[in-house]
């Protein structure tokens, strides 16, 4: 994970995770509209995931 996805998901999270699939995606746009915090915590954990 590089130091420019990281300030990505902190500043818009849905455009942090495009290239992981369209149900992150929209997981993460649903968490993020709900509050700023679980939206960034929903992105950070996708890119971490070594899977995709």
């Amino acid at each position: 994970m590089s130091i420019w996805r990281v300030l990505l998901s902190i500043f818009c999270p849905p455009l942090a995770v495009l290239d992981k699939g369209c149900g992150s995606i929209f997981i993460v746009f649903l968490l993020w509209l709900c509050g700023w915090v679980p939206g960034v915590i929903a992105a950070l954990v996708i890119l971490n995931n070594p899977e995709k």
